[in-house]
């Protein structure tokens, strides 16, 4: 572990030229005192690291040196950049090796990666299905990769007439087997539909599956502030939780004993949990909390609150109360009266 570390803290100096200790050791996650050791450990080893002293002090290695990876061009080593999604890697505890990984390839390209490695973005829980990768892909990620404006013609559903746009893409996002491009409307090209150059069209999702031809053009756009400062996986998150709300269109009012309402945020849908748990009142008596939650329609709410069993009581609707009033006493009946020592003593 202290090798992979060390190697960590020389490829975060090439790649950054100088880093405080208190830089280093939020990076790499461990104390200060270590990472003066690592310095020493990489010093004595024949690394030409060194401390600069005062307020505007840190470490940086001699200038000129570098430790290098070879056989890589610039689209390979940017590629690999992929291989540091966190949260899988973090997962599996390879959250140290990827962050080695990825810095040696940042050693290489040289200088700070460009944004080719913030432009695919993949959203994978709970939807996985199979599906073929829609023909125009590998048209749509060289735009998307070499920031080239992209001609397409679009179907916003499959039984509408297509539409001509030219799209200045942001990214690609690859949500349960299926593609989506990311974009805005060139607002200064014919047919952008983007309003005049003026205006800054906002970023549009298209599937990739619903375009009829994708042309990228030849030669790579200018960005401009909207495209610098665009974060993909944040507008993916926000444009996800609204697509959720949407879908809930009816409201349950329901009693959580202090159980319900740690296991709710686990077991329903999240976005619904959320709002329910903002809507929590005080506990009762008992530790009960009344909470109002969003529900897709009266049978989705049956078939998620059954995951609480005996830790949610449904108050309104009347008719969904009813119902899981019918399941717990055909539950019970299956399993007859509990046994003396079991029953809650009055």
């Amino acid at each position: 572990m202290r090798t992979a570390r060390a190697i960590s803290l020389l490829l975060l100096l090439q790649a950054r030229r100088s880093m405080t200790g208190a830089e280093l050791a939020a990076e790499l996650e461990v104390s200060e005192r270590t990472v003066q050791r690592d310095v020493l450990a990489l010093a004595e080893a024949g690394v030409p690291v060194y401390a600069d002293r005062g307020r505007a002090g840190g470490y940086r290695l001699l200038d000129g040196y570098r430790t290098r990876l070879t056989g890589l061009d610039r689209a390979e080593a940017e590629v690999l950049l992929l291989a540091g999604l966190p949260g899988p890697l973090g997962d599996m505890g390879l959250a140290d090796s990827a962050l080695t990984a990825r810095l040696k390839v940042a050693g290489e390209l040289g200088e700070a990666p460009s944004t080719g490695a913030r432009r695919f973005h993949l959203d994978a829980p709970g939807w996985f299905r199979d599906a073929p990768a829609p023909p125009l892909l590998a048209e749509v990620s060289r735009a998307v990769w070499g920031g080239r404006l992209l001609r397409v013609r679009y179907r916003r559903r499959p039984d509408t007439d297509p539409v001509d746009r030219v799209l200045r893409p942001s990214g690609l996002v690859l949500k349960a087997g299926t593609w989506y491009l990311v974009a805005r409307p060139d607002a200064g090209a014919t047919g952008g539909g983007g309003g005049t150059p003026s205006e800054t069209p906002t970023h549009r999702v298209y599937r990739v599956d619903r375009l009829d031809s994708a042309e990228p053009s030849e030669r790579p756009f200018t960005p401009d502030p909207a495209d610098e400062a665009f974060d993909l996986a944040a507008f993916w998150a926000a444009r996800a939780a609204d697509f959720a709300r949407s879908l809930l269109r009816e409201t349950v009012t329901v009693r959580l004993s202090p159980l319900g309402l740690d296991r709710m945020p686990h077991l329903l849908e999240p976005v619904a949990a959320r709002e329910a748990l903002a809507s929590a009142g005080e506990p009762d008596d008992h530790g009960r909390v009344t909470v109002r939650l969003p529900v897709e329609s009266l049978e989705v709410g049956y078939e998620e609150l059954l995951r609480l069993g005996p830790e949610a009581e449904v108050l309104e609707p009347p008719a969904l109360r009813r119902r899981l009033a019918g399941a717990a006493a055909r539950t019970a009946a299956l399993y007859g009266p509990p046994p003396a020592a079991d029953r809650p003593q009055r």
